[in-house]
């Protein structure tokens, strides 16, 4: 046990609070991930031009859902507010098993758009919802050290997700995955109750309503330079990850029709994603960040983004997009995600969960809408996967500038805290 948290850099003391949280995280990502290859193949019904304006009414929602969160983030305590949200997307989950089950007729392209943006939406709320009590529960010393630790126990979740969408779908049908999902996020919301009551915020000792407007995460990221950094450079990695993600559906739909087997090909490429990224999180990513700082950890990714693109400008295949996509999302999730969640950490209580809830969901919403048109434009031009690259290499330069700024200004703050 003790050569265990060593390794992993966790303090005996936090153990129990880590492991929770771990669990916690991976019970997420195992329900999106589980439902996440049937969302894409349902959303290429109707080609992949519907996929970008799903995305635009996507961002709508996302817009119309921050004012209620932030109405529920002000007035009640934030494990109330956890659970409600976490109900409200298991309860969304039985509708649609329900509408499966008792009027499979129904379901057709339509409904398969609704599923598209729910899960959408949904998607981005439960994972912002997890790394804003991460962030009110830890200082930024100690998410050095256990945010990557988290990372992972997500990443278990993201592998096991898609493993059991594969192993179960053709035996139990789509429906069942929808209860194994709800199961998933019953027991999510348990072990948040549970890190809720062992960790008060941070700076506190007993927690309380944060208060404030509805409408204060909005304000507080456009009057405040450091948020609307953060926002910036979220902003931008959603361009590069849409770009990626149309290249990825481009050359799925190349390979032929058919939901079930793009939804074959989509989990594979997941798994392949997902086992990448568990290596590069168990091996280096918590002494990694340590060693190098927020800067540099925030400007890898912006640098592997540059020098993917290149390479499939240079060489457009399949196999190619799924070596830089592996590295790209490896990268992401054990290294710059954690990081990035590092910065909230030096923000106040309502920042943590007001403007990063739109940071997370409505800005990163419209990166991906920014994202998939400037794909579509560029894709016209006859000019293939350089098209893209010529716009993709200058944005991440720009990009990697502006993660070595946040951490310099994450470092400042500090300071000034302390």
């Amino acid at each position: 046990m003790d050569y265990l948290l060593r390794l992993l850099n966790i303090r005996r003391s936090e153990a129990l609070l880590v492991l929770y949280a771990t669990t916690f995280f991976f019970c997420i990502l195992a329900a999106l991930m589980l439902l996440r290859p049937a969302r894409d193949a349902l959303g290429m019904q109707r080609g992949i031009d519907s996929v970008r304006w799903l995305w635009v009414l996507t961002s709508i929602v996302t817009l119309a859902v921050n004012p209620l969160f932030g109405w529920l983030v002000a007035r009640y305590r934030r494990i109330n507010f956890l659970i409600a949200a976490y109900s409200f997307f298991a309860l969304g989950l039985l509708a649609f098993y329900l509408l499966l089950t008792l009027a499979p007729t129904a379901v057709g392209e339509r409904s398969g758009q609704v599923f598209y943006v729910w899960f959408s939406v949904f998607n981005f709320f439960a994972t912002m919802l997890f790394w804003a009590l991460m962030a009110d529960c830890f200082s930024l010393l100690d998410s050095r050290r256990v945010f990557p630790v988290m990372a992972a126990g997500g990443t278990l979740g993201a592998i096991a997700g898609p493993a059991m969408t594969a192993l179960l779908v053709e035996r139990l049908g789509t429906p069942a995955l929808l209860l194994i999902a709800i199961c998933f996020l019953l027991l999510a919301s348990v072990f948040a109750w549970l890190i809720a009551h062992r960790a008060p915020p941070v700076g506190t000792a007993i927690e309380q309503p944060i208060g404030g407007s509805a409408y204060e995460g909005i304000r507080a990221v456009l009057r405040s330079p450091f948020l609307l950094g953060i926002a910036a450079y979220v902003m931008i990695l959603s361009v590069m990850v849409t770009f990626l993600y149309f290249a990825r559906l481009d050359m799925v739909a190349a390979l032929g029709e058919g939901v079930d087997l793009r939804a074959a090909i989509f989990a594979r490429m997941d798994m392949a994603t997902q086992i990448a990224t568990l290596v590069l999180q168990l091996a280096i990513t918590g002494r990694l960040v340590e060693r190098i700082g927020v800067s540099w950890s925030l400007a890898l990714l912006p640098l592997t983004a540059a020098l993917g693109f290149i390479g499939l400008a240079i060489v457009t295949s399949i196999v190619v997009l799924v070596i830089v996509e592996s590295l790209f999302k490896a990268i992401q999730r054990a290294v710059q995600r954690p990081t990035r969640e590092m910065l909230f950490t030096v923000l106040s209580r309502e920042d943590k969960y007001k403007a990063k809830a739109v940071i997370d969901t409505f800005v990163y919403r419209v990166g991906d809408v920014a994202g998939a048109f400037t794909e579509g434009a560029l894709s016209k031009l006859g000019m293939g996967f350089a098209a893209v690259a010529s716009a993709a290499v200058p944005l991440a330069i720009v990009w990697a500038a502006l993660g070595i700024w946040l951490g310099r200004a994450q470092h400042l703050a500090t300071q000034q805290r302390n």
